[in-house]
């Protein structure tokens, strides 16, 4: 090996060594992205499942005073619109009690309303087994939308006195198409009892995936949040923490 392969290499080595230095002395002086707390306002414990399935860490808190959530006309006839004004509300009422709580750090807050739709006819929670009937005979046979509104909504305070709030909501839908259902097949599925908390009256994720023939879109959507997309939409939650507050 010559003298000046010898040098050249050196030179090499030192090269990269320099590289290597400025590159760690680059990254210690870069500034580190905020890491945000993260709340999930709301208490269905299919959320939880999706969000915690997402890597997400959050805690869950629910407004103290129930959201208002009965729905002006021009809501009611426009579904998708209908279920972002339900989730705004959702988050909105959660930032409040926080604010009011004098907070300092950032946050991000989730709200989530799931609607389901045929015709235009929004169907809510049954508000009896007659009620939940009278759905799923509508629903058999048909396809209907599963619209899923998310709201999620980011503060920065530095202190109380300074605090930065913002937010955005989307919607993401569905189509869920059911078998034709006997009087019998009704009836049997509402006795297991999983209908009363759910919008349409049936649980995909549950005995209620029997009744359907086949869907399109997301199932997330379907269950009540589409947790790819919110993670695709807003990456700062991978790396979140569970709130305190």
């Amino acid at each position: 090996m010559t003298e000046s392969t010898n040098e050249l290499q050196q030179e090499v080595a030192k090269a990269v060594a320099d590289a290597e230095l400025r590159q760690a002395v680059a990254e210690e002086a870069a500034p580190q992205a905020p890491t945000f707390e993260v709340i999930l306002a709301s208490n269905s414990p299919r959320r939880r499942e999706l969000l915690d399935a997402a890597g997400v860490k959050f805690t869950v808190r629910t407004p103290a005073t129930p959201v208002d959530e009965s729905l002006e006309p021009d809501l009611a006839a426009n579904p998708e619109e209908a279920a972002k004004k339900l989730a705004e509300r959702k988050a909105g009422a959660v930032i409040q009690e926080v604010l009011a709580e004098n907070y300092t750090g950032m946050l991000i807050v989730i709200g989530a309303d799931t609607m389901v739709v045929l015709d235009g006819k929004i169907f809510g929670k049954p508000r009896s087994a007659s009620d939940g009937k009278h759905m799923l005979r509508s629903l058999s046979g048909r396809t209907h939308e599963v619209i899923t509104a998310v709201s999620v909504w980011m503060v920065a305070a530095p202190n109380a006195e300074d605090v930065s709030l913002g937010f955005r909501t989307f919607a993401d839908i569905s189509h869920v198409t059911f078998r034709d259902l006997t009087d019998e097949e009704i009836t049997d599925y509402l006795r297991k009892g999983e209908s009363f908390d759910k919008a349409g009256a049936y649980a995909i994720q549950g005995e209620g995936a029997a009744l359907v023939g086949h869907y399109d879109g997301s199932l997330d959507t379907i269950i009540g949040l589409p947790a790819t997309r919110l993670i695709k939409e807003f990456p700062d939650l991978v790396n979140a923490e569970a709130a305190e507050c």
